[in-house]
């Protein structure tokens, strides 16, 4: 069947049941949106292409799906990088189209080009520049294999204008052959069978669960192995709901900012089953001191992050689901009282704790707490980066995996936002709160356009301290309290700012109006902003100062 670049590639999205796509034209897609004018596919226009991949992202991680994006040359192009660069560095998969100038200006300085294809090689898992229209077809869907296989990520497809007119016969392949692309699915048995021997001698045993288990699917098979091994389990970041949070097993968040006794259980365990997670930096504090006493099993499907930044004494290349669903089946019960006791007491010692007052300022856990609360765990999370995204992790027990949507490897300011509207998307019916800070929250505020446009009821929890709130605490702590451009109290009254775009505005200042606000925000069809004024000076403990280990924790307030 013969059929322009541009025709092409709207079949090739209907062939990979494609409904979603996110973007904003220019004048290099022309052509392609004027393909798509008729097709079934929805098309959510953003208000800058920052807000479209970032809302992409926010789809792909609550469906499980690749995202799609469309944007034009040049700007339109470089402005996704930042986006890209979030979802190669959490492992999302995103295809990604971009418009180019025709191939006969590439290298020219032409009116908009930019050579978004070297640009964004070290943030994609692959990217390609088309230039034969008969290439297509394969590019596309090698381009959502490569996004969906394996460790997940970011795919760009560069088109030029030419190759978008130009005509071709079309036919989508059925299947895809890229030499030297083979991921290793299945552990090897050995190293399975060293696994479950290491966790039967085990006596102080850990799980240490990432973002793997959530893409992976995995979550039941962990639960099967904590359960019946009686084995602690803490997430990473990205590993939030991948293990029940409200669980008699489950230590809550490790690192930086993670909790004392999950912090303590991995300083002082003697295995750590590390799943799916790639023991970066806020989660080893200083590398040394990083679990000294602990033979570590490292289950992952990429073999780079094995051994990378962790000494590994038994590494399993595979993925996670494959590898549980076989230790599982060897792994044999166990008690483990006298450690389960030791981290009880831990627990008993330095739980998160605050003291809300009823005539004090607000506290800003108080009100993530309150959120968990009133939506009784079931709400899906989205946060943008900073002091309220590690409230969130803290204070929000998630019960189930995908429920917790934040920029973690890159740690975005103003991913969270737009990446609510993207989760709304993909999961319609279903409660979705961004929770936010006043700095992350104006660097796309410009997408309350379209959550109003769409009728988007995303629910904005603005944790307003009036600072750059998480630079200002590192000020306060490592600095001698100089804070050095971080005071944010020219921001905008968000409450008119919301009304200006079309949605409503919500005001608190007291503990006794965080409660209604938020029953009012769940009750008013469309999306709601609620600006909390919270303590300015709030700090997030426990915190690992830096160049510590973590059990070295500094506990604040709860001291």
């Amino acid at each position: 069947m013969k059929m322009t670049g541009a025709e092409m590639i709207v079949a090739a999205l209907q062939a990979e049941e494609v409904d979603v796509i996110f973007g904003y034209p220019g004048g290099k897609v022309l052509n392609l949106y004027d393909a798509f004018y008729d097709s079934s596919i929805q098309h959510y226009l953003s208000r800058h292409e920052q807000g479209a991949i970032h809302a992409a992202d926010g789809y792909a991680r609550v469906t499980g799906k690749a995202g799609v994006v469309f944007t034009t040359s040049g700007p339109g192009a470089t402005n996704l990088v930042t986006g890209l660069a979030n979802a190669y560095m959490d492992s999302v998969p995103l295809v990604v189209f971009t418009g180019q100038v025709a191939t006969t200006l590439i290298g020219t300085d032409a009116f908009q080009e930019a050579d978004i294809f070297g640009i964004t090689q070290p943030v994609t898992k692959h990217n390609y520049l088309v230039t034969d229209v008969n290439e297509l077809p394969r590019i596309i869907k090698e381009a959502f294999y490569l996004a969906k296989t394996g460790r997940p990520g970011p795919v760009l497809i560069d088109l030029p204008t030419d190759v978008q007119v130009a005509a071709g016969e079309f036919k989508y392949p059925s299947t895809v052959n890229i030499p030297g692309y083979n991921p290793t699915l299945d552990g090897h048995p050995v190293q399975i069978n060293r696994a479950a021997q290491a966790i039967a001698q085990a006596e102080k045993p850990v799980i240490y669960a990432g973002g793997g288990v959530v893409i992976s699917g995995a979550q039941q098979l962990l639960l099967e192995l904590a359960e019946k091994a009686n084995i602690p389990v803490t997430t990473t970041l990205m590993g939030l709901g991948g293990f029940p949070g409200t669980h008699p097993l489950s230590l809550g968040m490790l690192g930086m900012h993670g909790t004392y006794y999950a912090n303590m259980a991995v300083h002082e365990s003697d295995l750590i089953i590390a799943v799916g997670a790639r023991f970066d930096d806020r989660v080893t504090g200083k590398l040394s001191h990083f679990a000294r006493t602990a033979k570590i099993i490292h289950i992952d499907i990429d073999p780079a992050e094995i051994g990378k930044n962790v000494s590994v004494d038994i590494p399993i290349v595979g993925d996670v689901t494959r590898v549980l669903t076989s230790l599982v089946q060897k792994v044999k019960g166990k008690t483990h009282e006298a450690w389960l006791e030791k981290i009880a007491q831990w627990r008993r010692q330095a739980p998160l704790t605050y003291v809300q007052a009823e005539d004090a300022e607000v506290l800003p856990q108080y009100v993530i707490e309150s959120i968990y609360q009133v939506t009784e765990g079931e709400a899906l999370i989205a946060t943008e980066v900073g002091q309220h995204q590690m409230w969130a992790a803290q204070y929000y027990l998630f019960k189930k995996p995908r429920a917790f949507i934040s920029s973690g490897g890159l740690g975005t300011m103003g991913y969270g936002f737009p990446a609510s509207l993207g989760v709304q998307i993909g999961a319609p019916g279903q409660t979705v709160f961004c929770i936010a800070g006043d700095g992350s929250f104006q660097m796309n505020l410009q997408e309350l356009a379209t959550a109003v446009a769409y009728q988007l009821p995303v629910k904005v929890a603005i944790i307003n301290n009036h600072y750059l709130g998480m630079v200002r605490q590192w000020q306060e702590m490592f600095y001698g309290g100089r804070y050095a451009s971080v005071d944010l109290q020219q921001s905008p009254d968000f409450v008119k700012l919301a009304e200006a775009f079309g949605a409503v505005g919500l005001r608190v200042q007291k503990p006794r109006e965080v409660v209604p606000a938020i029953e009012k925000a769940l009750a008013t069809p469309g999306p709601v902003v609620i600006d909390f004024h919270v303590r300015a000076e709030e700090n997030v403990f426990p915190m690992v100062p830096p160049n510590s280990g973590i059990s070295e924790m500094v506990r604040g307030n709860e001291a």
